[in-house]
């Protein structure tokens, strides 16, 4: 289905194989483009885009990190995500916005700190062979050798794409080993998040989740905490040792495509109650709000007009 998709691209919208670059360009070969990841969904009221303000100010967050320059506005980038949703016709999938460097380069350093801009929308049932997340099955995970980036290294809160080799190797170990997904520590030994995952625990009835500093500064993430907050679930940010995973009453992700996503075997663990009762609540609610039946959050939700 891909080649039925029409792509903004730096203004235009152009068919899905006339989105290209030179293989010799720097973001190619130096990992320069940054990104972000959105999700829309069909409500009774019109397709509907999740977050999209905190998306986009986020990838603004990222090029100033990198000192890099976006070439729309806030607002048009929204407009312009809008659009390209309303372009392809779909109900729900995922939006991918990428900015990049299209100029050939050898040099590490980029030819221009202006970027071009790119945006897709998919739907992952029609265009990816689906992206299962069994609510009620869980997922299983391993603890990675691999250690998430250190915040002394790399700006971590950046959105770019070199910092997921990072998150690809730890998640090919756990494959290999016979997990469906890889949880990391940070440099210090605490944990950290997945390899484009946030991750929660919960333990005693409270909700855990490791600070920022070493983490990104996941959308998801900040939505599952204003949750929390609203359905007086207490929560807590920090560094906690990964002997939690093998003391908590449940373990959970949190990512753009599935929200929510129970945990029910980490290493040689295996969690009694998969989904956990707060897990499930959690879940519960956001797919009220993410099908426009909760009028508190009615404010997450960008129609598509």
């Amino acid at each position: 289905m891909f080649e039925k998709r029409i792509v903004y691209l730096d203004g235009d919208f152009v068919p899905w194989d006339q989105a290209r670059v030179h293989l010799m360009c720097h973001s190619m070969g130096r990992g320069s483009a940054i990104f972000e990841v959105i999700s829309f969904h069909d409500t009774a009221n019109g397709t509907v885009v999740f977050r999209l303000d905190e998306h986009i100010d986020r990838l603004f967050r990222t090029a100033a990190l990198l000192d890099m320059d976006l070439p729309l506005s806030k607002e048009a980038f929204q407009k312009s995500a809008l659009e390209t949703v309303k372009r392809n016709g779909l109900k729900k999938g995922l939006i991918k916005i990428i900015c990049y460097f299209s100029q050939i380069a050898f040099d590490i350093f980029p030819p221009d700190t202006m970027l071009n801009a790119s945006i897709f929308a998919l739907d992952p049932s029609q265009d990816l062979k689906g992206m299962p997340f069994p609510f009620e099955k869980g997922t299983s995970v391993y603890i990675s050798k691999w250690r998430k980036l250190d915040p002394e290294t790399v700006p971590v809160e950046a959105k770019t794409a070199a910092h997921y080799l990072n998150g690809m190797m730890a998640k090919k170990e756990a494959k290999k080993l016979g997990f469906e997904a890889a949880v990391m520590l940070d440099t210090q030994g605490f944990i950290a998040e997945g390899g484009t995952e946030s991750v929660f625990l919960v333990k005693d009835g409270r909700l855990l989740t490791p600070g920022l500093g070493t983490v990104l500064q996941s959308i998801s993430r900040k939505s599952v905490l204003d949750l929390a907050g609203v359905l007086g679930i207490e929560s807590m940010q920090g560094r906690f040792a990964p002997d939690l995973f093998f003391t908590s009453e449940e373990v959970f992700f949190s990512g753009t495509p599935m929200k929510v996503l129970p945990v029910r075997q980490i290493n040689s663990r295996i969690l009694e109650e998969v989904p956990g009762p707060i897990t499930r609540k959690l879940f519960t609610t956001m797919e009220g709000i993410v099908a426009g039946k909760d009028d508190r959050f009615k404010a997450w939700l960008f129609p598509v007009i």
